[in-house]
Parts: C-alpha cells; structure tokens; sequence
C-alpha cells in the first residue's frame, strides 16, 4: 500500500479538536458540554457585515485579484491608518483567513531546514504550518509566574547566538495580544525584538488578529509601527476574531519588503484568488462603528474576570488575569492536561453538565510541557461561564488524578 509522507506524518493532531469525539459522546448522553475549547466567540458579527452579503449585487461570484480586490486592499489603508500604520495597497495581499498569510510568508521568506524563534507556548497550529514548509521552531519558554511575558533578553541572544551559527536561525515571531496566553506585548518588548532583528539581520513575523481586544485600558502596539523595521517586518492579521466572522475566512499578509510580497504573490497567483463573497463582507467591515468594538471590549473584559477570578479562588489553582485576546492559560492541581480534558467529557458531569477545554501540552513544543496547564477560551456569556468555573471547581475535587 502506498505510503502517506514525511510531512503527514509529522504534521500534529489540533489540541483544539482532537478532543470533539468525546464531547459529541457526552452530548448523545443528554450532557449540556460548556465549550471553552475553541476561540470561536458568540459576539454578533456587525450588521455591516451581513448587509454585505445579502444586498451582494452581481449575477455572477467571479474570481478577485490575486492579491485581493483593489477597493478592499484600499479600504485596508483606511483602516490601518487609524492605528498610525500607513500602507499603500501594493503592501497588503488578501489571503484565505489569516492561516495562508503565516504559509505564504513561510514560503516567501524561509528555505527548508531554516529556522525561527518563537516564545512559547504559541499557537498550535504554527506547528503545523512549520511542517509544512520544512522549517523549525526554536522556542523560548515564557512563564506563567510572569504571565507569560517576554523572556529576558539574555535567553534571546543565547539561543540566536545558537542557531546563528549554524547559517539557518532566520526570524521571530510572536502572537500580539497572544494565543494561548492572552499576554500582551508592551511597546519596549517589541522594540527590544526590533534591536535584535536588526542587530542579527532577522525577520519579525507578527501575528495580530486580536489587536482589537486590549484591556485596563492598554493599548496595542503594532511591528509596522517600529521605526527602521521596514524590511524585517511581516504582519500577519484576519477578519476572524474582529468581526466575529470566523467563517467567512479573509486574512491578510503586510510587509513593505517589496521581494517578500513579490514572492508571496507567486503563491497567491498559484491559489488563484481569496474568497470574493468575504472579500465583500470584509470591505464593509471596516466601517464597522466603533461603539461595536466598545461593547465587545467591555464584553470580554467581564468574561475574563469572571474566569480569573474563578480560577484563582480555587484550591491549587493559578492563571494570570490578562490583558488581551480572549484566552486563558490556567495551572490546575491535576497529574495531565490531556488526561484531565478527556476525564471531563468521558467520565464526569455535574448537574448533567461538562466542561471542554484545550490541553496546554499542545502549544508547547514538546508536549511534556504544560502538562498541568490548561487553554480556556472565554467566549462565552457571563452566565455560562459563571456555570461552566462551578462544574470545573466540582470536578477539581473529584478528578482522580488531583495532585496533592
């Protein structure tokens, strides 16, 4: 029989949703399953939005420019320069979701057997997008003492020195506010990774689909923001989480490295053109009234402290309260995330109820890490997740694998 490839084999299963068997079992027994697995919010996508797609004009759903259509991409810049980022429409190709931004860029800008650090834990499926272009993460451990803030500068330079002289350590990358951290980074932290791109001639990918998503009255700061990083800078960004708008799958890759976009456009061209209806959806998204994303802020803030508060009041316990995205990475009392998560959907309920999270083992490289940590995904209403931290404080004290 013929055998499926290397890449295939390596590629890892989704923390996310490996574990939805279980949860799909534990609904055909009648349990009510509180999902705090999946950053997928139950916000309102905007009316602007929806408007689109229903009034959409034309007889015929033809293909867009490959690199987006030009009114959107011009849309974009409007929409940038509110955050002092200043584009042309030539800096941005539209992608399918923010996902094929990070693959196109991959491509773009990194060999096969190249490498790039990543402070973790991150993203799950930067794993995944790392097999499929035949590079490496090299990671840096942040701490959940800290609340998972960049790691000290010494641990930096070590680890580039490293890889530097092995010819292949090629860039940085960081999720800001993060995924699955929540952690947001300060101006100085990025400006400290700006020094050391440029001092060790490195890109700095940037994934930042929640920029929106700021709280205590923090405010992001972007990498096409860092003066004299205009070469170095690959912006990875998406509709999904801004608009509540997961489904409609536009994202968007930005750098003003005209080689990189040159090269990034080759692989647009091979996959034709992103989704004309989301393309349409999201050039109407952007005039999206602000008091939208003002509720939403309010919102998640709720949310967050709901869930932090919980956690922290419970025996063993601990999770920083963040101050971005809507995630929440928590230490529990327990032997094995992953064993844990499954217990929860398999073998506990309470009051008929479950919880579903993600194991934390899957956003670290090597998952003997974070065994004891768990992603919650605060996208719930206040009331469910008021529900869903007094079924998890009940099966804390009831799991059998409860350290002591």
């Amino acid at each position: 029989m013929p055998q499926i490839s290397e890449k295939g084999k390596a590629a890892p299963a989704s923390p996310i949703r490996k574990l939805v068997p279980y949860a799909d079992e534990a609904k055909k027994k009648g349990r009510k399953v509180y999902h705090l697995n999946i950053g997928q919010p139950d916000i309102a996508t905007p009316e602007t939005m929806l408007n689109a797609i229903h009034n959409y004009p034309d007889k015929v759903i033809e293909y867009s420019h490959s690199a987006g259509n030009i009114s959107y991409r011009k849309k974009l810049v409007e929409y940038y320069s509110r955050y002092n980022i200043h584009l042309t429409p030539d800096d941005i190709i539209v992608t399918t979701g923010g996902s094929e931004a990070i693959l196109f860029a991959f491509q773009s800008c990194l060999n096969p057997g190249d490498s790039i650090i990543i402070p973790e834990p991150f993203y799950a499926n930067y794993i995944g997008f790392a097999v499929n272009a035949g590079i490496k993460i090299v990671p840096i451990p942040s701490s959940i003492e800290s609340g998972f803030a960049l790691p000290p500068i010494a641990d930096f330079e070590k680890t580039i020195i490293q890889n530097v002289n092995k010819g292949v350590l090629k860039g940085i990358m960081v999720c800001n506010p993060n995924n699955p951290t929540g952690y947001l980074y300060s101006k100085a932290e990025l400006e400290t990774l700006r020094d050391i791109a440029l001092k060790y001639d490195l890109y700095l990918f940037a994934d930042e689909v929640y920029r929106e998503f700021c709280y205590d009255g923090k405010q992001h700061f972007s990498v096409m923001q860092l003066e004299g990083l205009e070469q170095h800078a690959i912006l990875f960004d998406s509709v999904s989480k801004r608009y509540s708008a997961c489904g409609v799958r536009v994202g968007c890759l930005i750098s003003k490295n005209k080689e990189v976009m040159a090269a990034a456009m080759k692989f647009a061209q091979a996959r034709l053109s992103p989704p004309s209806l989301g393309q349409v959806a999201a050039e109407a998204a952007v005039d999206t009234p602000e008091d939208y994303f003002t509720d939403v802020v309010k919102e998640y803030t709720l949310r967050r402290n709901i869930v932090a508060d919980a956690i922290n009041k419970m025996e063993g316990a601990f999770c920083p309260k963040p101050a971005g995205a809507f995630y929440i990475v928590a230490r529990l009392p327990i032997d094995n995330g992953d064993t844990f998560c499954r217990w929860l959907l398999e073998e506990f309920e309470y009051n008929n109820q479950t919880v579903m999270m993600a194991p934390a083992s899957g956003f670290y490289s090597d998952p003997k890490f974070g065994t004891d940590e768990v992603r919650i995904s605060y996208v719930l209403n206040a009331e469910d997740l008021h529900a869903a931290m007094e079924v998890l404080a009940v099966a804390l004290k009831q799991y059998p694998g409860r350290k002591k």
